[in-house]
């Protein structure tokens, strides 16, 4: 694999636009995101500089979006990593019990999968929850769409175990949002 996976720089928002918008495209993207192709593109070019800079600069240590790079810098994947604690708002699912990341926005070009990229930005996002020391993370998480069998059975195959614990998915279509975690010591 000749593909780097790393962190996004703050200057890089036009890039971080523009995966997430590709990705919004992709026809699994009814099941994997939460947001629609078209409120993604009516947002202000200040978001996305907030969402870049955000990253770039760890979210005061909570945030971090990784990206893998072709040799030609092109991105052809991404993954985002939330820092939760239980005193947090709750941004989707259940409250945490414990400290623990949310992997989130996980996305790869249709023409890399099954390449190994998917693997390398799990390893990156994983390798940088366990560093963190305050807090230290007891565990990840992420949720994935019941009709998305694909993603789930690559979860399973990097370590995560459904956790049991099943909320609706928006969009009152009466479908479920698994949560599989990921604990330190798996």
């Amino acid at each position: 694999m000749d593909y780097v996976t790393r962190a996004v720089r703050a200057e890089e928002w036009p890039q971080v636009r523009q995966l997430r918008l590709d990705a919004l495209r992709d026809p699994a993207a009814p099941v994997a995101f939460l947001e629609s192709y078209e409120e993604a593109a009516a947002k202000p070019d200040a978001y996305w500089q907030d969402r870049a800079a955000a990253s770039a600069a760890g979210g005061g240590g909570r945030v971090r979006q990784f990206v893998a790079e072709s040799p030609e810098g092109v991105w052809v994947g991404s993954v985002t990593v939330l820092v939760e604690s239980p005193a947090d708002e709750v941004r989707f699912g259940e409250a945490p019990a414990v400290e623990q990341a949310h992997l989130f926005g996980v996305f790869v070009r249709p023409e890399v999968r099954g390449t190994g990229v998917t693997d390398a930005l799990f390893r990156e996002a994983v390798a940088w929850a366990w560093s963190r020391s305050s807090p230290q993370l007891e565990r990840v998480r992420l949720y994935v769409h019941e009709r998305n069998p694909r993603a789930a059975a690559f979860y399973r195959r990097f370590g995560f175990v459904p956790s049991g614990q099943r909320i609706p998915a928006p969009g009152d279509r009466g479908e479920l949002e698994l949560e599989y975690v990921l604990g330190r010591d798996g």
